[in-house]
């Protein structure tokens, strides 16, 4: 009890101590479908009270919030999650875990007391809803007055988001089956040409042979880039000014560089709660993160507040003040095939030192107005954290298992849990914690900053504690919105529910078993494969059928991935070849240097089958496929022709069969 008690002062203390006059402050919120055009294509959107973003909702510390949800949609279920706030674990908002998911036609009534000051906000956490426009903005005031905040004469909420005309559902199937399709829209698509243009040819085939696949700074080609719902705003602001933003990263997958024409920003909070202010000119923000940051108006002039799109794809613009304009510096967009500008000070950044062009978040510079120490006499417990992944395969875990493998971390209450993290991947991963702060583990003692959400750049380190000082189940997960649906995420569970206490995760939307076509019809032959797959298995048919002799194989197939490197294979193979026979198949695939797949098979007939399998990227939308098989019946049998990518579902394609000849025709995926 003593532990809880000098970490509930401690909250208090950083957050506002005087709950002077309380009051229940009331919002009535109506989730519904919307049909608009925000980015060239009517889209069937969702929409809080009739906006994207819904409305910002304010309130004091002391203050008894009681908020109605209605649920509109038609068919699907709904629920909002209070990010960043300290809320009864069963107003946490994750469907099943510890609230009821709200139905179509239904309402949820939620009632919590707000505890601390600082910026929030409030989203979806059903399905990807999140990405169809369900999050708004949540504003916390200090009960009393903070001597020790800077001074300002007006303030705003900024809710930065990305937008894509594609239904959520379809964007997770396209990562889902490994198409480059998002890549070669934004030109970010690595390529031979690419590296011999960029002088780094070296490096790109010293990276294919590590098998290493290219660099995807962000996954998803957006339409939009938001700041409260428009790609451009107009912010109230008069010359000299000093306005806060308040600055919500509510994408769903894009990290924004945040940079300013009135020159650095002066950063004053993180993640609600307050910090030692200090100057960036570049402020790189993870989604779910929110930061304060303070900008002086100059005296004449209309100046940008630009939130850029770490990948380069795009931006949105706020401006304040009003005459001539005054746009923000351009970012220079990244180098796709070099890693030196990413993985730049990832080990004990200067906290003074000058930024980066494309600098990482401003962890090193964070210090606590008041110290963050955790109780002396509370037991520590560390836990190794590995971030893992496969973009091919588009499955992302802790340790190398999904939620649906492994979901629970137990924790005793009264502890304190320290978390080392290693990024094992070439992404950025915003980790969110329901339900508590953390401490940053970022060298500055008993003044470590606290926060909700912390980044983890690609092949980099970060460590966090927490006390244990709540009860029930809490979710923690990848605020990448589509990392978080293919398994990155893990609840952590009291271990005062008893032993036999298991979480209840709708675990529905983790890797669910999805449909896939894709193959080629030419003037020669055609081939192509279908099937259902998930996180480990696709069961499906493939084919192979020329024209000329009119021969035809179709496989019956099941896939097991064991991991990146290895899979096996085992199906029934139907064919009208010559001299042969339908039989049984098994095998095993291995993914070899370069990139390249190496296959082999044992029939029931007793024949062998070993093949290999290259896509090599010359440019950005052409590529060289090449296919070499052995069978001991049959013999050898190759295939080698080019591929030019006309959009996401159609390539031109051309080439030589050693079975069929020239050919050429067309591709299609879906």
């Amino acid at each position: 009890m003593k532990i809880q008690l000098k970490f509930a002062v401690l909250i208090a203390a950083l957050a506002s101590t005087a709950i002077a006059q309380s009051a229940v402050v009331k919002y009535e919120l109506t989730i519904a479908e919307k049909t608009i055009s925000p980015a060239g294509k009517r889209v069937v959107a969702l929409m809080i009270n009739g906006s994207i973003p819904g409305p910002v909702l304010r309130f004091k510390v002391g203050d008894t919030a009681r908020i109605r949800v209605h649920n509109k949609l038609p068919k699907e279920k709904t629920l909002l999650h209070w990010h960043g706030l300290l809320v009864p674990n069963k107003e946490d908002g994750v469907p099943m875990l510890n609230t009821p998911a709200i139905p179509p036609g239904g309402f949820h009534d939620y009632e919590f007391e707000l505890k601390h000051a600082g910026t929030y906000w409030y989203h979806s956490h059903v399905g990807l809803q999140e990405q169809r426009g369900v999050y708004g903005g949540i504003v916390v005031q200090p009960a009393e007055a903070d001597p020790t905040e800077p001074a300002v004469d007006r303030e705003h909420v900024v809710l930065l988001s990305d937008w894509t005309n594609e239904h959520p559902d379809e964007v997770m199937r396209t990562l889902r089956r490994g198409d480059e399709w998002y890549a070669i829209r934004k030109g970010n698509q690595q390529s031979l040409w690419g590296a011999h243009r960029a002088g780094m040819l070296s490096e790109f085939l010293q990276n294919q042979w590590a098998n290493m696949p290219p660099m995807d700074i962000s996954d998803v080609a957006y339409d939009a880039f938001w700041a409260n719902g428009n790609q451009r705003t107009q912010l109230v602001g008069a010359a000299g000014e000093r306005v806060k933003l308040r600055l919500i990263n509510a994408g769903a997958a894009t990290y924004f560089y945040v940079h300013s024409a009135t020159g650095p920003l002066t950063v004053v909070a993180a993640d609600g709660m307050p910090v030692q202010p200090f100057t960036q000119r570049r402020l790189l923000m993870g989604m779910g993160e929110t930061y304060d940051v303070i900008v002086t108006v100059p005296e004449s002039g209309r100046y940008e507040v630009r939130a850029t799109a770490q990948d380069g794809s795009g931006h949105t613009s706020m401006f304040l003040g009003a005459g001539e304009q005054h746009l923000a510096k351009t970012i220079p967009k990244p180098k796709v095939y070099g890693m030196d500008w990413m993985l730049a000070g990832l080990d004990d950044p200067d906290p003074n030192g000058p930024e980066s062009a494309r600098p990482l978040a401003p962890y090193a510079r964070l210090l606590a107005r008041e110290s963050t120490a955790m109780p002396a006499d509370a037991p520590v417990r560390e836990l190794e954290l590995r971030l893992t992944g496969d973009m091919q395969r588009y499955v992302w875990s802790f340790n190398g298992k999904t939620v649906k493998e492994e979901s629970t971390i137990r924790i005793t209450r009264g502890e304190v849990l320290r978390l080392r993290f290693i990024n094992d991947t070439m992404m950025h991963h915003p980790l969110h914690l329901h339900g508590h702060f953390f401490r940053l583990l970022n060298g500055r003692g008993d003044f470590a900053p606290l926060k909700h959400t912390v980044d983890v750049p690609p092949m980099g380190k970060a460590a966090i504690e927490f006390l244990a000082n709540e009860q029930g189940d809490w979710v923690f997960h990848c605020h990448l919105l589509y990392h978080m649906k293919a398994g990155m995420t893990r609840v952590f569970s009291y271990t005062e529910q008893g032993p036999d206490h298991q979480p209840k995760l709708n675990l529905k939307h983790v890797n669910p078993w999805q449909f896939t076509l894709e193959g080629t019809v030419q003037s020669n032959f055609t081939e192509g494969s279908a099937g259902w797959f998930n996180d480990r298995h696709r069961v499906g048919v493939d084919w192979e059928h020329g024209f000329d002799e009119d021969e035809y194989e179709l496989d019956l197939t099941w896939k097991r991935y064991l991991n990146r490197d290895w899979s096996t294979l085992a199906g029934y193979r139907f064919t009208n070849e010559h001299g042969t026979r339908d039989r049984v198949f098994a095998g095993v695939q291995h993914r070899l240097p370069f990139l390249t797949y190496g296959t082999f098979t044992l029939d029931s007939e007793g024949d062998v089958r070993p093949g290999l399998s290259r896509e090599l990227q010359l440019t950005g939308r052409l590529s060289w496929v090449n296919e070499l098989e052995y069978d001991s019946r049959t013999e050898w049998e190759w295939n080698s022709g080019l591929q030019y990518r006309l959009n996401k579902r159609w390539s031109i394609t051309g080439g030589f069969h050693s079975d069929h000849s020239f050919g050429a025709g067309l591709n299609f995926q879906w």
